[in-house]
């Protein structure tokens, strides 16, 4: 059976490529545009652009206001959704990065409304992440991402995370209390690297070290073995090192 096909009427292909070019226009004009001149911006009859126009009005896609056409909600989100994925990709290629020049799985957390964030981790079949076997949300007094994080939070920030997730130890080597671990954060060294010997997890050693970003806690981890906590300093210094080269990606990722 042959295939009926009207010239004259539009493909949805066609349709969905003629309503992107609208939107293309709309999205250069920070006033807002007439029907006209985006019908003539993106090359289209103008019974045609009404009639796209119209039905990215009623997705909400467009608004309509004082007799021009402006982007809408829904045009919004999705570009904001095109921003959160620029920036989970460049959070993953920093971290890939990292994990190639210091030989170990690297972590980026922030401390964001109140909990512990883990916003990317990177590793390979030969060296693996660190299994989150309780909760690091609840358990940031254990781990050395935790610890660095709570570190750069004011005493009253801090307070309210213990009232939420009290202190207690999780392995033999967890800190026993609230006094020890807040007589860590009282230390000068504070400001540089956290390590932690199996606190979170047995046969486990890890190093954290702070990122400036803002108002925003944040920080990039490194874990190892125990048999291989000989190399845990230097590789520590290592990242430092990396990571302020690639400071200002890392703050971008962070402020979006």
């Amino acid at each position: 059976m042959s295939a009926v096909h009207n010239a004259g009427v539009p493909t949805l292909i066609a349709s969905v490529q003629r309503a992107l070019r609208l939107l293309e226009a709309v999205g250069s004009h920070s006033g807002g545009a007439p029907a006209k001149q985006l019908a003539r911006e993106a090359g289209l009859p103008l019974p045609t652009a009404y009639h796209l126009l119209r039905t990215l009005t009623h997705e909400g896609y467009l608004r309509r206001e004082s007799g021009v056409f402006v982007l809408g909600d829904a045009a919004v989100r999705l570009a904001g959704g095109g921003l959160q994925q620029k920036r989970r990709s460049m959070i993953l290629d920093s971290l890939a990065h990292f994990r190639d020049a210091v030989g170990a799985p690297v972590y980026f957390a922030v401390y964001r409304e109140g909990e512990i964030e883990v916003v990317g981790v990177s590793d390979t079949p030969d060296s693996q992440a660190c299994e989150e076997w309780a909760d690091f949300r609840e358990t940031a007094h254990a781990h050395a991402v935790g610890q660095c994080l709570l570190g750069q939070l004011d005493e009253k920030t801090r307070k309210d995370h213990y009232d939420r997730h009290p202190v207690g130890p999780i392995t033999p080597y967890t800190v026993r209390d609230l006094r020890s671990l807040e007589q860590r954060f009282g230390a000068p060294e504070r400001l540089q690297a956290v390590t932690e010997r199996q606190e979170y997890a047995l046969g486990t050693v890890c190093a954290a070290i702070p990122i400036p970003a803002g108002e925003t806690p944040a920080t990039v981890a490194i874990s190892l073995p125990l048999s291989e906590e000989g190399r845990l300093l230097s590789a520590v210094e290592q990242l430092r090192r990396e990571v302020g080269a690639l400071l200002s990606t890392l703050m971008f990722s962070i402020s979006i």
